[in-house]
């Protein structure tokens, strides 16, 4: 009840008219993921920056295009996306020690790339992507996390949900970022639509303050969980310009 992967890509960086490479890079377990990697717009540089994105628990990195274009287009940094196991072009079956290892996997790749400075990458993470970034931070460096509608935990997330609520009690330590983050000493921004109905924005607030300084916090007017790069485009940029500025 967790994933929701879908395995036909059906649009690429080039339906928005942008650059991209295909990429294909291997597990530690020995599956074979597949990703994209975008890079920053000539002339602009991103201050060397590479943003790791990890996407939510549905679809596959095709549903990102228009994000992707939104960033390329107004933040002008380098951005490599993937899929999980089992998303989209990802050999695999999904799991939650599946996506921690494909990070790991993500960030080796990304790293190692002649055209990135592995000193200066931010970790780009929504909803469950989220707790999949902060789970990564905790052993690596990179130069902040921005999170987009987190949640503290999937045990928090079922006893939100009354169909699972009796059942709450049977999970725990999942996707839990509310213990992680304590641990974690780099700037961190949180921007969370205060209509998001799936992740309510009070989880979003919780991720928050278990994050330790510096920090911000940006309630994004009007968004729900998926439209947050549609409907708050301008507030959104904005707290992200100012977050690269801030971690360079």
């Amino acid at each position: 009840m967790v994933f929701f992967p879908q395995a036909e890509v059906l649009y690429t960086p080039a339906d928005a008219g942008l650059a991209y490479e295909d990429v294909r890079f291997d597990t530690t377990d020995g599956l074979t993921l597949h990703g994209w990697f975008v890079p920053g717009p000539e002339g602009r540089g991103g201050d060397g920056q590479t943003w790791l994105w990890f996407h939510g628990n549905g679809g596959n990195l095709a549903h990102r295009v228009d994000e992707i274009a939104l960033l390329h287009r107004r933040i002008g940094v380098n951005l490599f996306i993937f899929d999980y196991r089992g998303f989209g072009r990802s050999a695999g079956t999904p799991s939650e020690r599946g996506t921690y290892v494909d990070a790991r996997a993500a960030l080796q790749y990304v790293r190692g790339r002649p055209d990135v400075d592995p000193e200066r990458l931010v970790y780009f993470g929504h909803s469950l992507g989220a707790s999949v970034a902060v789970e990564l931070a905790v052993g690596t460096s990179p130069l902040g996390l921005v999170l987009v509608s987190p949640f503290t935990s999937i045990r928090e997330m079922a006893e939100l949900t009354p169909m699972f609520r009796p059942f709450s009690w049977l999970v725990s330590g999942h996707y839990d970022s509310l213990t992680r983050l304590p641990s974690i000493y780099l700037p961190v921004l949180v921007l969370h639509g205060d209509l998001d109905m799936l992740v309510p924005i009070a989880q979003g607030r919780k991720v928050y303050d278990a994050a330790n300084e510096p920090k911000r916090f940006v309630t994004l007017p009007g968004a729900a969980h998926n439209d947050t790069h549609l409907v708050t485009q301008n507030e959104l940029v904005e707290a992200l310009e100012q977050f690269k500025a801030e971690v360079s």
